[in-house]
Parts: C-alpha cells; structure tokens; sequence
C-alpha cells in the first residue's frame, strides 16, 4: 500500500511553552500541561557517567510493571521501584547485567530481559566478551526469577541468532501452563561458529537467519527449560513463497527529505511486535513494513496484512486501541538519535500512522506528530507509549525522546489531537546530546516514564478543556497486575453503580434521666429518596424526603444508660430511571443519664 507524501510543514502555536527551553541535564527548563509531575528519581550510580550523560551504554531503556514495582531497563542492567505510592517512587534493587539495550518484560515470578550487544556475557559479567566467536557471549533473551525482588537471579539465557533488540510476551487460554516470546532481532548474524545454525546468507538460503523471528516457549513450572520452538517466515510471498515477499528496497533514492534512508527500510526483520493476546491479533513495526498478524496458535502467527509508506524511514512499534479496530504505527526516522522534530520537517516524517482494521485489512487514516518543533540539539521522534484508559475514548500516551511526552486523542482516526504534554529543554545547548524519554506508559493511575540520560519520572493527568475529573477518575480506577507495553492487555472498568448520597449523624443524648439516639439524614441527591433510620432501639422510614431536606427521629432507649453503637441509615431513590439503594453507618457514644 502506498500513500501520497504528505504538503504541510508541522506547526505549533508561537506561544507554545515548549519552544526555547532552556537547556541542561539535571536542570533543563521545564513545560507541562494538563499534568502534574509527582516525582523525577536520578538515575541510581552505575547506571550513569556524569561526565557523559547521553553515553549510550548507559542509557535507560524500556519499562514493564508488576503489582506495586516498576522495572526499568538500561543497557547496563535494571532497576527496579517500589511504586505502592505511585507518587513516591522509591529506589529498591539494582541489578548490573550489560548487553543492551535491556527492554523487560514481567509475567508473574520471572522478568526478561533483550539482549543483543556483542560485550553480552552468560555470566552478566562487566569485562565484555572480545572477538568474534567468544562462548561466554551471550545474545537473546534472559529470563530472572524475581520471587525475591530485591534478589533476582537468572534461570535462563535463550540465545538467538541476531540477539535481542525487544521481544514480546504471547498467551494462550489454550495453554495457561506456558508463556511466549516472539523475539525481534535487528543486529547482524552471529558467526555460526559461535551458535550453530546461524547464517548470514541470501532469501534463497532456507535455513538463512534473515527474514524471520524467533519464538521461544517458556514452560512456566520449568522458565529453566526455556527454548526457541520456531522461526516462522512472516514476510513470505503469498503466491511464490519467496522468503523475502515484502519491501526490500528503500521506494526511492533518498528519503523524501532529501537525506539518506535512515535506518533503512527493508523488511528482514521486526523491530517491534505488539500482541492483543485476547483478540488473538498483533501487530508488527518490520522496518520497511506495517504487518497485521493472526497469533491465535502462538507457536504459529500467520501474517493477514502487510502496509508500507514511502514517508517511513523505519517502522519501529505498534499500539492498538482497547477495540482493536485500529493500529497506531511509528515511524523512527534516524534510529532515534537524530533531530527529526525540526520546523522544517514534515507531519508525516519521523511519526506516528493511524489505521484503522477494516475487515482485517490495514486502512490508513492520518498521521499524528509532536506539534511542538524541536531544536537541533535535541534526539526526537515517534517512539514508545501507551493506551490512556479513558472510557469511551481512544486516547495515548507517547515518548518523543527529547521532544517530551505527548498525550493525544485519536477517537477520530482521522483527526488526533493533543491533549497533554510534557517538555524538558535539551541535555546541551551546543551539541546533540542523547537524552528524553524512551518509554512513558500509564500503569495503575500514573505515567511512568523511562528518561535515557535522567532517571524516571512520575505524572498524573489533571483536569483540562480536553480531559475532565469525571474522565480521569474512571481512567483511575482501572487496576492492572502487570503491564508490558508489547503484551497489550484487555482494557475493562468496573460499572459504576450511582449512589443515593446522604449526610448521616447520630448522638445520643439525655432527657431527663433518659438516655435517646438521636440519628438524622440530610438528602443530598437531586432527586427525592426514601430514607430509612434503623437503631438497636427501633427504626423510622421518611418517605419522599426532597433535595436539601432532612429525615430525623430521636428514639428513646427506655434506659438511663448505654453503650457506644452504630445506626445504618438506608436511602432509595429513582436515579437514572433504575431504583438505587446507598447504606451509611454513624456511631454514638456512651452515655449515663443518671
């Protein structure tokens, strides 16, 4: 599928509060709006060189979430915080495993982890692996038990062909006793020498290690008996069978910025796959190509449509909304280091593609751009982010890397609109220094995000002309287990049941040598309600008790003395065409009326 290069330069208002931050690392300027930061956490020692901050081996990665901890990838290992009081996250194991670049996964007890640099070890040793062929290398993917979360320990390492760049975690109802994990590798082949079965080789080779990914099957029992189960061919020629059956060319020349291709759009391999596991669908990001895939036998994933652009330079991730009727594709144009939020660059380069799934057919509908131009010292792109889960809205969370995070509504395929971001002025004014959030995603309430060259950060959403309290309480009350941004899970909230509200009192009192229970109920609803006073000493129910007005009863207890206790105060009314009951409780005190 190809689509027509997009005319219209990106623009944002002059006044936008994101323009001419001003710039450092730990102090850059600052613009925010419908959020509230909650919290920035410094990257912990040994995940840092303060002398180089945008060192790449040292750069915070991806996030997966499980119960009250948030696991954040770095290409030297991970850390992991407690985020029982999502505002106050706090620093709780360190774990020092180099091999880049550490995009995590969680799935009950065991955490894994992408690994696809050469200086990997089996060991997660710090001195490298040298040379060509180095049998304590290791490339794939490693598996911790994290039952002990402030020990994890490593029960596997699968290795794989081209490593690890990021992988993705299938289930199956079918079969609850294992866990999948597609891997996308992206590097180059490792020697055959170094793992059997590896080969650099042409389409026309069979066993090639180009043009597939790799699947491994992780019995749950025994995560120590983890391993690749297939190498399913996805971009195979539907008619010829030809391996190599979509893009394998740039479409032109040069990028229609006039610039190299880069990274090159030649689909050998998947740089991202996001699983609906319960939908039985994923999506692809392949590098030259958009793919939409059925993964209802997850051993098996057949591919059931493929798009390309000739605006993409390099499909890189993919997210649905919750229906999963429609894909949100990014496009990382310059591999995510390079300035491509300039003014002079178009809405359609370097950024995100809505379609929707029409008859399991990809239809595009608009591109989605950061609206706020960059300056040329600062990394920004489409990168990775998450679904918001506002009710009866389609709506995103997204990393920009130094362009911030973008909060943008795509109820309308066809015209995204931002709702929320967040901005920090550049690591350097003088030269592009890597840095911004890699990863932001909404996990429980908050946006987490992951920032490559600073540490991790807290948001939450405030009311705005976009986005009201009603909206983001119902988001808030969304609960997950876990959270991995590639195992996309099944959005749900709990029916509200509307409320009857009352405001309820009780005392006791004396009269004479007389001790009562006075209670009283004040109707705070809208609407008339029936209101009901029950006590250990008798009931009384007020009927028709309008807005505003009150029931009350004071009931003589036929003693001159009682015990602390409790009344239930009961109020029916017609709300919303259904009969609503609310229950409330009061307490009174001890009393002696002698």
């Amino acid at each position: 599928m190809g689509l027509l290069p997009a005319t219209t330069a990106m623009a944002a208002s002059d006044t936008d509060p994101r323009i001419g931050l001003g710039a450092g690392w730990l102090d850059a300027q600052t613009a925010i709006s419908g959020l509230e930061m909650t919290a920035h956490r410094d990257k912990p020692e040994g995940f840092v060189q303060p002398s180089n901050p945008g060192n790449s081996s040292y750069a915070n990665s991806d996030m997966a979430f499980s119960g009250n901890y948030a696991f954040v990838g770095n290409y030297t290992g991970f850390n992991i915080y407690d985020i029982s009081t999502g505002a106050n996250p706090v620093l709780t194991t360190s774990v020092i495993c180099p091999g880049g670049q550490g995009d995590l996964s969680v799935y009950g007890n065991l955490l894994f982890m992408s690994v696809e640099e050469t200086r990997g070890r089996i060991d997660c040793g710090t001195q490298g692996a040298s040379g060509t062929v180095n049998p304590d290398r290791f490339r794939g993917v490693r598996i911790f038990d994290i039952s002990d979360i402030s020990h994890p320990v490593q029960v596997a390492a699968v290795q794989t062909c081209r490593g690890s760049h990021t992988h993705t975690l299938v289930t199956s109802k079918n079969e609850p006793e294992n866990v999948y994990v597609y891997v996308s590798g992206t590097a180059s082949v490792r020697s055959g020498q170094e793992l059997a079965g590896c080969a650099n080789t042409a389409a026309t080779d069979p066993n090639t290690s180009l043009w597939r990914i790799d699947i491994i099957r992780v019995p749950l029992a025994a995560p120590q008996n983890a391993a690749v189960v297939s190498q399913p061919r996805l971009f195979a020629d539907r008619e010829t069978g030809a391996i190599n059956g979509l893009q394998n060319t740039p479409p032109t020349p040069q990028h229609p910025s006039g610039s190299n291709w880069s990274p090159s759009p030649v689909t050998n391999h998947c740089h991202d796959i996001t699983a609906y596991s319960e939908l039985g669908i994923a999506a692809g990001a392949c590098a030259g190509n958009g793919i939409l895939l059925d993964i209802s036998d997850p051993a098996n994933p057949k591919r059931l449509d493929e798009v390309s652009d000739p605006n993409y330079a390099y499909w890189h991730s993919a997210t649905f909304n919750n229906d999963g009727t429609k894909v949100v594709f990014t496009d990382e144009w310059g591999g995510g280091s390079a300035a491509r939020c300039r003014d002079t660059d178009q809405p359609s380069w370097g950024a995100n593609s809505i379609y929707d799934i029409v008859d399991g057919k990809l239809k595009f509908r608009s591109y989605y751009k950061l609206p706020a131009p960059q300056t040329t010292t600062e990394n920004c792109v489409a990168h990775n982010g998450s679904l918001v889960p506002i009710p009866g809205r389609d709506v995103m969370v997204q990393a920009w890397y130094q362009g911030g995070l973008s909060v943008f509504d795509f109820t309308d395929s066809s015209k995204p609109k931002e709702i929320a971001f967040f901005d920090r002025g550049p690591v350097s004014a003088t030269s592009l220094a890597l840095g911004g959030f890699w990863s932001v995603y909404w996990y429980n309430g908050y946006i987490y995000g992951s920032e490559i060259a600073r540490g991790f950060d807290a948001f939450k959403l405030t009311p705005s002309q976009f986005l009201n309290r009603a909206e983001i309480d119902a988001a808030e009350s969304v609960k997950l287990d876990r959270f991995n941004t590639q195992a996309q899970p099944k959005l749900t909230w709990q029916p509200s049941t509307p409320d009857v509200p009352l405001i309820v009192s009780a005392s006791s009192r004396c009269v004479g040598t007389s001790a009562y229970v006075a209670v009283t109920a004040v109707n705070d609803a809208n609407v008339p309600a029936n209101v009901t006073l029950s006590t250990p000493y008798g009931s009384k129910t007020v009927a028709d008790v309008a807005p505003g007005k009150q029931a009350y009863q004071s009931f003589t207890t036929r003693a001159g003395q009682i015990p602390a206790g409790a009344v239930t105060v009961k109020g029916t009314a017609t709300i919303g065409g259904k009969q609503v009951t609310s229950s409330y409780d009061a307490t009174y005190t001890l009393i002696s009326c002698g």
